[in-house]
């Protein structure tokens, strides 16, 4: 008899570290740069990413010291799961959290890290690096995507 796996059993504060760690679906999105209404509050998101943000495989290439050299990145932990409302439909986090089970191209459920950005739902392909944008100019490179991924069309 095959028990069930983690992700529909535990809550994201019962998950390990590497349970944690596996719920990252890897699509990068959560990686860029979002611009903030101050009267409004509403997050927009741009297609400007995190100079860490390798463009290929859409996963930081620093994560080890990524908040030393990112001062404002965000570390996603069960109780920033709960504030954060732009989280893509899509994050296994969210989905978990939400009592959803994750989409067919998660690498948890594929086997395979490429399904994500083969299904077309990561950042691969979309973004340019904050390296090469002035921060005034983000207003540029605002985009609704990482919001709409996944929806069914």
């Amino acid at each position: 008899m095959m028990s069930e796996p983690f992700w529909k059993t535990k809550r994201l504060e019962e998950l390990n570290q590497v349970e944690w760690e596996s719920l990252c679906d890897g699509c990068g999105l959560c990686c860029l740069n979002k611009l903030e209404d101050w009267d409004t509050g509403e997050v927009a998101f741009t297609s400007v990413a995190c100079r860490l943000l390798d463009g290929t495989s859409c996963r930081c290439s620093n994560y080890p010291n990524r908040q030393a050299i990112v001062p404002d990145c965000i570390q996603l932990t069960p109780r920033e799961v709960d504030e954060i409302p732009w989280l893509p439909p899509t994050c296994g986090y969210r989905l978990v959290r939400d009592g959803e089970d994750l989409y067919w191209w998660h690498p948890l459920i594929s086997g395979d890290p490429e399904t994500v950005h083969q299904a077309g739902i990561s950042a691969r392909g979309r973004t340019v690096s904050e390296n090469d944008v002035d921060a005034e100019d983000f207003e540029d490179y605002l985009v609704d995507w990482p919001l709409t991924v996944g929806e069914k069309r």
